[in-house]
């Protein structure tokens, strides 16, 4: 698993388990989080990537620089988990 900035990803732990985010950048072992919404790119959330399940889906460069398209793009991954 590599993760990289725009790769999204599901929260496994915590009070926000089944969130999606989007990681902006990876340092040691935690990332830094976007939702597009609560935490927007200038004031992401820290998780450790243990607490972090990974999937195969990265945004573009053009979206991670807009918090309106993130939470647009999140979206459609948070209404697929909960119509299942």
């Amino acid at each position: 698993m590599v993760y990289q900035r725009g790769t999204v990803v599901r929260s496994k732990a915590g009070h926000d388990k089944g969130s999606f985010y989007a990681v902006i950048k990876v340092e040691n072992d935690s990332a830094l989080l976007t939702d597009g919404d609560k935490r927007s790119i200038s004031s992401p959330k820290r998780k450790k990537l243990l607490h972090l399940a990974y999937t195969r889906t990265v945004l573009g460069e053009q979206i991670m620089n807009d918090d309106s398209k993130i939470r647009q793009e999140l979206l459609s991954f948070n209404s697929k988990v909960r119509s299942c």
